[in-house]
């Protein structure tokens, strides 16, 4: 049977090189092998990301090299900025899954309104990993698009975590837990959301 295959977006700061981006493809190939990639805006160095319609066309590019390598259900999952467009990718492109790191639901305004339609219009199934700390996607308001989408969801919550899915060191103390245990929760809750929906 072949192992799922992760293609792998950044966020709007930084690029697949980051050392957040490096762990994570780390781990995510201890479950099937990670394509990262840069969109075109970090690739040639500039810092404002491109906009929606580009940066869904490039993901689509990388899907479809992916595509060509070989066989096996695709993944996508994408940090922030990353999960987002890949949301909106998999509503033109049939993949196995989606999974998002710190979906961005609020922008960084204030007035900003929910980023939830994508999410609406989804079908492929979407795990949600999501720090409790994460002002850019509250749990209750996530909770509610969650209650009215069609695509199966999941949820996998990093307690004390921020946008990058970063434990606070007083919530590490008052647990006994570290940063790795943490991460290691969230890689065992997107290896059981893979099991179920993208390996066949």
């Amino acid at each position: 049977m072949p192992k799922p295959r992760f293609l792998f977006a950044h966020g709007a700061g930084a690029g697949s090189g980051s050392d957040w981006m490096r762990a994570w493809a780390e781990r995510l190939g201890a479950i099937g092998p990670v394509t990262p990639f840069d969109y075109p805006y970090m690739a040639a160095g500039r810092k404002a990301p491109d906009r929606l319609p580009k940066l869904i066309a490039a993901h689509r590019e990388q899907l479809a090299a992916l595509r060509d390598q070989g066989d096996g259900p695709i993944v996508l999952v994408g940090k922030s900025m990353g999960s987002r467009v890949g949301c909106h990718l998999a509503l033109e492109e049939p993949v196995a899954a989606v999974i998002c790191l710190g979906y961005p639901l609020r922008g960084i305004s204030k007035n900003a309104g929910l980023r939830d339609q994508v999410l609406l219009d989804l079908r492929a199934p979407v795990l949600f990993v999501q720090g409790t700390r994460d002002r850019l996607c509250p749990l209750d308001e996530l909770a509610a698009v969650r209650a009215r989408m069609t695509a199966p969801s999941a949820l996998h919550v990093v307690e004390a975590g921020d946008h990058s899915l970063v434990t606070t060191k007083g919530h590490q103390k008052a647990t006994g837990t570290t940063q790795e245990d943490a991460d290691a929760a969230a890689l065992a809750a997107i290896r059981a959301f893979v099991a179920e929906h993208a390996v066949r």
